[in-house]
């Protein structure tokens, strides 16, 4: 989101957190009205990969930490997703972006309407049976943090497209720095106090990282131990995990693997690198950079020349902060039913067009993590491609 954005963010947050009504009028731009025609279904581009996908949500309690905003008597709390090959879909409903209960503050903090859309649905099948051929194989998993202010579901395209490929994710909404719901209906957004920055969205991964060792032995860590998809349990291989995250979610996963030796890989969808890592990194980090690219970011330029082992950085024509992520399509479709002008609409998103951006979110980190978690080699990686000349490999 662009600066402006994140302000009314925190307008929201900060309103939302203590029960008060949210007027458009305060959290908006000029796009008072819904169109007429009543709310747009938003899409998102589906997966490329040989398997379907199933998902299921997990509420995670970590006993070891005092809630922040509750205090004493209270735990850290955090919702999760697991995304993964499904077996079979055909019984099982697809899963929706993120709930209207959501999606409403989500909008306001954009400045759009709250029902100006719904949601999309997802590639994903909320429950489906784990596909695990051969039915002893374990598989790799992959960890995503998200930014400041936002939540877990803004990069589907890359999970979706990662579970499809044979791969387990696990995305995080970062409680009181994300709009999340639990279970029982209580809904969080980002407030400013308390301020979370990178370091405790690590202090979550390193949690959460115990839990994907959790269902890797068998054991369910939902707090409310609800049943789990058939064939989870002991599907996970924690000697292949991955991680990636954007903007301040990439500076937690920088930070998570200078404290974690189980993360095996990393990448940086725009991450600003901030506070400075300044940790040397030996196993394998890719940067894919719009807003903070080396050249201009001292902190991003500090933590590249910390990394020891393989290392790849590069960046798309055109990309601005959100253009690896689910807004660079969502936002144009919002953008038509509000009759957002070009002049505004490039502000968001940039000159990356849409289609192009969501096929380099599928193509490069899919590459990276199947290089580097399964060795499968991918020429992707080599240098410039013809099927992807917006992509540019920074030296």
């Amino acid at each position: 989101m662009s600066r402006e954005g994140m302000t009314r963010r925190r307008m929201v947050g900060a309103a939302l957190a203590v029960g008060a009504a949210v007027p458009i009028g305060v959290a908006g731009r000029a796009w008072a009205a819904s169109p007429a025609s009543g709310p747009v279904r938003l899409t998102l581009p589906g997966p490329t990969g040989p398997y379907p996908v199933g998902t299921v949500p997990l509420h995670l309690v970590d006993t070891s930490r005092t809630d922040p905003v509750l205090g004493p008597g209270h735990h850290r709390e955090l919702m999760a997703g697991v995304w993964y090959p499904a077996r079979d879909v055909r019984r099982y409903p697809r899963a929706r972006w993120t709930s209207p209960a959501v999606l409403r503050p989500l909008l306001m903090s954009g400045g759009f309407p709250a029902d100006v859309a719904v949601a999309p649905l997802t590639a994903g099948h909320e429950g489906a049976p784990v596909r695990r051929r051969p039915v002893d194989e374990r598989l790799p998993v992959v960890v995503f943090s998200h930014g400041a202010h936002d939540h877990r579901a803004d990069t589907t395209i890359v999970v979706q497209e990662l579970a499809s490929h044979g791969f387990v994710v696990v995305t995080v909404d970062h409680t009181y720095d994300a709009f999340s719901e639990f279970p029982d209906g209580r809904l969080t957004v980002p407030v400013d106090v308390p301020a979370l920055g990178a370091r405790d969205f690590a202090t979550d991964i390193l949690f959460v990282l115990d839990r994907v060792d959790d269902l890797a032995a068998g054991r369910n860590p939902d707090a409310g131990h609800r049943q789990l998809p058939a064939g989870l349990l002991g599907a996970l291989d924690p000697r292949r995990v991955g991680m990636f995250g954007w903007s301040k979610g990439a500076t937690a996963t920088a930070l998570v693997m200078s404290e974690d030796r189980r993360v095996r890989a990393g990448l940086s969808l725009d991450g600003p690198m901030e506070p400075t890592v300044t940790t040397d990194l030996d196993r394998p980090f890719m940067l894919m950079t719009a807003a903070f690219p080396r050249a201009e970011e001292p902190s991003v330029a500090e933590f590249w020349s910390h990394l020891r082992g393989w290392r790849l950085n590069i960046q798309a024509d055109g990309a601005v902060h959100s253009s690896y992520g689910d807004y660079q399509v969502l936002i144009p479709q919002l953008a038509r039913a509000v009759g957002m002008s070009d002049e505004n609409l490039r502000s968001w998103i940039g000159t990356l067009a849409p289609a192009r951006a969501a096929r380099i979110q599928q193509a490069y980190p899919l590459a990276f993590f199947d290089l580097h978690l399964r060795h499968h080699q991918e020429h992707l990686l080599d240098g410039p491609n013809a099927a992807f000349p917006e992509v540019t490999f920074i030296p």
